[in-house]
C-alpha cells in the first residue's frame, strides 16, 4: 500500500496534491499496490468527488477537533498513527512547505530517512529516487532505505492527469490519539491577503519586474500591460524587497512558483532563486537592457532594450489590434 498526504486550505484542494496524486497512481501501478489518500479534518470530506475523478477507490479521513485547520506536528502524529495501522510501503506527500514539514516531523519521530523534492522513484532493492536539488538546478540519484520510504514529489515535475471514472471512494474514519503538545503550533487566525479574479497562480500570462523597474511607480506600465492581456503582475525578491511590490506577489524560491502560458520577465537579471519559481511557465519572454542577463539563456524570447519603452511599444500595438 501508498498512503498519500493530501494537501488542502480548509477544504480547497491545492494543485501540487493533484501532482501528487497523479504521481503516486502511477508508482502504485507500478509496485502494483493500492494507493490511499489520506484526507485533514472533516473540511476535506468534500474533496472526495476530485480524488474520484483522479482514479482513487479508496482515503482515510482524519477526523479530530483540533484538525480544523493547518496543525503540522498533529498532522505528523495522525499520519504516523495510520502508517501503524496500514504498514504503508511508502508514503507521499506533496514537496510544498507544508508537505515537507509533515514529512520532515514523520521522518524525526519514526526515525527514519525523508526524500525530498523528488522528481522520480524507482522500486526496487534498492530503492531509488532522483530529487530535484539547489533550486532545480541539480538532479541528484539517490538510494533511499527504510521502511516506509518517505518521499515529498516536487512541484511541477508532474502534469495531473484525470484517470476513468470508478465509483466514489470509500471513506474510512480514523480518529488519531493526539496530546496537547501536538496541537502547540497550529493555525488560529489568518490575516487574508485581499485578491480578486486573477492570480499570480491562475493568470495565462504573467508580467515579472525587477530591479528594472526602478520603482513602485515603475509598475504602472507592467500593470497597464496585464489589464489588457488578462495577466497577473508580479515581482522579484528585490521589488519585494526595496517595498516596490507585496510579498504575496513574489515569484521565486521564497514566493510563488507559477506556470502560466506567457511569462514576460521585465528588468530581471535570472537569479537561480527567481528561475525555480518560473521554471513551469510554457514560454518565457525576457526584456533586459543588458544583453549579458543570464535569464536570455532560459528564455524562449528576448529583446534587448528599455523595459519601459519595450512595453509601452508592445501595449500600443495591442491597442491598435483591438
Amino acid at each position: 500500500m501508498i498512503l498519500g498526504l493530501i494537501e488542502h486550505d480548509r477544504g480547497t484542494l491545492e494543485e501540487t496534491s493533484l501532482q501528487m496524486l497523479t504521481f503516486a497512481r502511477d508508482a502504485a501501478a507500478r509496485m502494483e499496490m493500492p494507493f490511499v489518500p489520506v484526507l485533514m479534518g472533516d473540511s476535506a470530506r468534500p474533496l472526495t468527488e476530485t480524488l474520484q475523478s483522479y482514479g482513487v477507490t479508496s482515503a482515510v479521513l482524519v477526523q479530530h477537533e483540533g484538525l480544523e485547520d493547518y496543525a503540522p506536528v498533529a498532522w505528523a502524529a495522525s499520519l504516523i498513527q495510520i502508517m501503524e495501522k496500514k504498514q504503508p510501503r511508502m508514503v507521499l506527500a506533496p514537496g510544498t512547505d507544508r508537505g515537507n514539514e509533515v514529512m520532515a516531523h514523520v521522518a524525526a519521530r519514526v526515525g527514519l530517512p525523508m526524500a525530498s523534492n523528488c522528481s522520480e522513484v524507482r522500486p526496487g532493492d534498492p530503492f531509488e529516487v532522483t530529487r530535484l536539488r539547489w533550486g532545480s538546478t541539480l538532479l541528484e540519484e539517490a538510494v533511499l532505505r527504510g521502511e516506509p520510504k518517505l518521499v515529498t514529489v516536487a512541484p511541477l515535475v508532474v502534469v495531473p492527469e484525470e484517470a476513468p471514472a470508478v465509483e466514489a471512494p470509500v471513506l474510512e474514519a480514523f480518529s488519531p490519539e493526539l496530546q496537547e503538545a501536538d496541537l502547540l503550533v497550529r493555525v488560529v487566525r489568518r490575516e487574508e491577503a485581499v485578491t480578486e479574479g486573477i492570480t499570480l497562480k491562475t493568470a495565462p500570462v504573467v508580467i515579472g519586474g525587477g530591479r528594472g523597474v526602478g520603482s513602485a511607480e515603475g509598475y504602472s506600465v507592467l500593470e497597464e500591460l496585464a489589464g489588457l492581456v488578462g495577466g497577473a503582475v508580479g515581482g522579484s525578491r528585490i521589488a519585494t524587497n526595496n517595498g516596490w511590490r507585496p510579498h504575496s506577489d513574489q515569484i521565486g524560491l521564497t514566493g510563488s512558483r507559477i506556470a502560466p502560458d506567457l511569462y514576460i520577465a521585465c528588468g530581471i537579471s535570472g537569479a537561480i532563486q527567481h528561475l525555480v519559481g518560473c521554471k513551469g511557465a510554457k514560454r518565457i519572454l525576457v526584456i533586459n537592457n543588458d544583453p549579458e542577463a543570464p535569464f536570455f539563456s532560459k528564455a524562449d524570447y528576448g529583446v534587448v532594450g528599455d523595459l519601459h519603452e519595450v512595453l509601452h511599444a508592445i501595449i500600443e500595438e495591442l491597442k491598435r489590434a483591438g
